[in-house]
């Protein structure tokens, strides 16, 4: 059993959790797409079904050239309108409280770019202490692996926070204790599926846990 004041590593996923930035990453998939010559995809329930899976593998089985993609992206970004995505508010306080004695960081299939742009514009930069997005590499699993690695805190001692099956099942894989949030992308049913070691309907709960 841990101690209390045991210090744990606290990794979330941007996307569905930290903001609500659903609209804009849909049209921002699509784009890319419409300007690699690929049809966008057809419904919001056909781009959720992606994320059963890691995104860039997901977009690779449907016959997206991910290199295309990624730089198609990159060029984009600077258009993008980024005032679109809102705060999780009650994630707030929060995460002011987990980041005294924790350690946070950002594991996501974002880019560094567009992560850092929406943290600066809703204040929330100060909260986590690096951002791993798609720049670093695809994999969510070897990005959980690489800072486990490197703070030494692992096992039972760090826990992803995400809301989407794909999120769950790369953090088991990489062998950390999994949080699935409902007020994401992924229903609580889907979420359920995937078996995470907690499901969690506020982001109050997060500090049973830590």
């Amino acid at each position: 059993m841990r101690e209390p004041d045991m210090k744990r590593l606290f990794l979330f996923d941007f996307d569905g959790v930290v903001v609500d930035s659903l609209e804009l990453y849909e049209h921002s998939v699509n784009l890319c797409l419409e300007k690699l010559g690929l049809p966008p995809f057809r419904s919001r329930q056909e781009f959720l079904r992606v994320f059963e899976d890691n995104f860039y593998e997901g977009i690779g089985k449907k016959g997206v050239d991910v290199p295309a993609f990624t730089k198609v992206s990159a060029e984009l970004a600077p258009s993008l309108n980024y005032s679109k995505v809102t705060p999780v508010r009650e994630l707030e306080p929060v995460l002011e409280n987990l980041r005294k004695r924790h350690t946070l960081a950002i594991v996501s299939s974002n880019s560094n770019y567009a992560i850092e742009r929406i943290l600066s514009g809703i204040g929330y930069g100060r909260f986590f202490d690096e951002i791993l997005g798609s720049d670093f590499m695809f994999s969510k699993v070897e990005k959980i692996r690489h800072i486990t690695e490197r703070t030494g805190i692992q096992g039972n001692g760090t826990f992803y926070i995400g809301d989407t099956v794909g999120d769950i099942l790369e953090a088991k894989q990489a062998g950390v204790k999994t949080v699935a949030v409902t007020w994401g992308w992924h229903t609580k049913e889907q979420l359920a599926v995937a078996n995470p070691d907690y499901l969690i309907d506020s982001p109050e709960e997060l500090l049973d846990i830590g």
